[in-house]
């Protein structure tokens, strides 16, 4: 069975686009999936500086547990139309330490916000971004309108358009595992 490991790039504890990766994570079928908090993977701000002194152990840590699994669902918060600088921040660690350490794996990149766009820039960073680090991108899906659309306490897609596209997206996800 192959094993999922989920995240968004998030350092708030009342992300919407970690509410987005675990409703994501609870559609996958015929694999296991465990959801991580990027926050206990927190590092510094990178600089070649610090770099010298050697990768922090946190960076270390999560490049290790990436290496665990066989295929990532991952959130793409979304500041001033880009990855957020708490992510941006992790990918640069980590490719510091293992340049392609997504391992050429597939990954669902999911991306939601407030707005109608639905951090359709992050999304669009991100999935860009991924070749840099191996990761081959089998799906996307971006959420908009958060708040009129997901039911926070059931932490589902309430919106039924925006529903069905979720689950294809996972539908395709799958079929690359």
């Amino acid at each position: 069975m192959s094993k999922i490991i989920a995240f968004a790039g998030s350092n708030s504890s009342t992300s919407i686009n970690v509410q987005l990766v675990k409703h994501a994570a609870s559609l996958v079928k015929g694999a296991t999936v465990e959801v991580i908090d990027l926050r206990d993977y927190d590092a510094p701000i990178y600089s070649s500086d610090l770099e010298k002194a050697g990768i922090p152990e946190s960076i270390q840590a999560l490049v290790s547990k990436l290496a665990e699994a066989d295929a990532y669902i991952i959130g793409a918060p979304e500041h001033n139309g880009s990855l957020s600088a708490f992510f941006k921040n992790i990918l640069d660690w980590a490719s510091r330490l293992e340049g392609k350490f997504f391992g050429g794996k597939p990954a669902l990149l999911l991306s939601t916000s407030g707005g109608p766009r639905g951090a359709a820039g992050s999304l669009a960073d991100l999935n860009t971004k991924m070749k840099y680090f191996a990761g081959e991108v089998a799906a996307t899906f971006s959420l908009g309108s958060f708040y009129d659309t997901f039911d926070q306490g059931a932490g589902v897609v309430t919106e039924e358009t925006a529903s069905g596209s979720l689950r294809e997206a996972v539908i395709q996800f799958e079929k690359a595992l």
